[in-house]
Formats: structure tokens, C-alpha cells, sequence
């Protein structure tokens, strides 16, 4: 069941590059910056993942993130998500988040799942949200 809300960003893609992948299909690196809302807290982010194209078209991803807040505030997270192409050439992901982080505000992130929905459009423009996972 979904509950609070957890954060809000939007974003642009700053890289991208083609990777190995001993397993088949591309495996794509991509890096964006976003910024927004954690737990109510004004934030930035750099985030860095990566997918492989698997057989029937669709996208399994991996990555990682650093959170800062406008106070001061930082927290790190790692997750995965699956996605698809969409028809006007950009993606959608979904998956789950885990935040780490010593800072009091955000400390409550150490004990919660979250779910996202995250999309990134042709010319690289992000939309990132997530929600507790109860």
C-alpha cells in the first residue's frame, strides 16, 4: 500500500554512454541532475544508472543518488526499476528506493521502502516521485 509522498524532482540528463554487457543486449550508463522536494525540504540531486535492454523490449535498471537538502541536509539511496520505451522515444521506469542518511530531518528515510515512478523524455528532461511503501 502506498502512503506519504517522499519527494518530488524534476531534471535533465548531463550524460549518457554505452557500456559492456557480457549478458547480451546494450547496457546504457545514464547521469542526470535534478532537484526538488524531500520530505518537504528543498533538494539537489545527482544520480547516476544503469539499464540493460532486455529480450522482449523492456529495460532493467539499476542506480544510486546523492540527496543534498537546502539546510545543510544529505542522504544517499540505491534502487531498481523496470521500464519501457514509450512510443515518442522516451522512457518510463517504476521500482523501489532505499535512502540512507545521518541527517535528523531525514532520518526517518532509513527505516522505509519507497516506490517511484520516473520518466525521462527525448530531449532528457526528468520527472521523478516516490512514495512510502507500507
Amino acid at each position: 500500500m502506498l502512503g506519504d509522498k517522499i519527494s518530488l524532482e524534476t531534471g535533465k540528463v548531463t550524460g549518457r554512454r554505452v557500456l559492456p554487457n557480457a549478458g547480451g543486449g546494450p547496457r546504457v550508463e545514464t547521469s542526470f541532475q535534478a532537484s526538488g522536494t524531500l520530505l518537504g525540504i528543498n533538494e539537489q540531486a545527482v544520480v547516476t544508472y544503469c539499464a540493460n535492454m532486455r529480450p522482449d523490449g523492456t529495460l532493467y535498471g539499476e542506480g544510486q543518488g546523492v540527496v543534498l537538502g537546502e539546510g545543510g541536509e544529505m542522504a544517499t539511496w540505491v534502487g531498481q526499476g523496470v521500464g519501457t520505451m514509450r512510443k515518442d522515444g522516451g522512457f518510463s521506469y517504476r521500482g523501489a528506493v532505499f535512502y540512507q542518511s545521518t541527517t535528523p530531518k531525514w532520518s526517518r528515510l532509513n527505516s522505509i521502502a519507497t516506490v517511484f515512478e520516473y520518466e525521462v523524455d527525448t530531449q532528457g528532461n526528468t520527472k521523478g516521485e516516490s512514495w512510502e511503501w507500507k
